[in-house]
């Protein structure tokens, strides 16, 4: 009898874990508060930088704590447009500007979207890969829901009190540049997850997969029936 396979243990144990030794931090919106709900908040992007593992750059947005005597500072996933410098604005009574994070119920129909969230406070879910958008389809007459079409072009309803991000998420067309040689895979494999390079079955060994050993490469009739 030989071993579990390689891709039945991935899923299974602890061997494999994520690789976030590299990362910047968890990319979330800024949490939701009065200050935000009654009025506005101002931002400012302070750098634009890139994260290992993921395909969108990242912005630094530093904030005034309404209520401390303090800074804070968010990430972001940066969208087209944006630049170091930009000032950005959260909250209802916030134009309808690239970059500015904006209740749904305050944008009409059309608008393009991004980071958007799935539930209230929630930061931020939806719409988060490199050149991804949503789009608002539409509102319901109570003014509750509204209508969103997703990145795969499947349509979801959302609660019109969830926030999200003006714009298009930046770095589009990453996955038509090809790779040319293995070095890049590697190194983009290396940050990501242990899933490259893949090895056939039939070149295994027979311990290794029920594809493997032989004189000859070759799939076993056995195996497939």
């Amino acid at each position: 009898m030989g071993r579990i396979i390689l891709g039945s243990r991935k899923g299974k144990s602890l061997i494999f874990t994520a690789k976030t030794r590299l990362r910047k931090g968890s990319v979330k919106l800024r949490a939701v508060d009065y200050a935000e709900r009654a009025g506005y908040v101002k931002g400012l992007i302070k750098n634009i930088i890139h994260d290992p593992g993921r395909g969108a750059p990242l912005c630094e947005v530093v904030f005034h704590d309404p209520y401390r005597f303090k800074l804070k500072k968010e990430l972001w996933v940066a969208v087209e447009g944006a630049h170091t410098g930009q000032f950005v604005y959260c909250g209802s009574k916030v134009q309808l500007t690239i970059g500015n994070v904006l209740p749904l119920a305050k944008m009409p129909e059309g608008t393009v979207i991004s980071m958007c969230e799935e539930k209230a406070a929630d930061r931020g879910r939806i719409a988060r890969a490199s050149g991804t958008s949503c789009m608002v389809v539409g509102h319901s007459d109570d003014g509750c829901k509204t209508r969103i079409r997703l990145p795969s072009g499947t349509r979801k309803t959302v609660p019109s009190t969830c926030r999200a991000v003006v714009g298009i998420v930046a770095g589009g067309g990453r996955m038509d540049k090809p790779m040319l040689k293995a070095g890049n895979n590697f190194h983009k494999y290396k940050v990501k997850r242990n899933s490259w390079p893949k090895v056939r079955g039939c070149a295994k060994n027979p311990v290794e997969h029920p594809h493997g050993g032989g004189n000859h490469q070759h799939v076993a009739w056995m195996c497939l029936r």
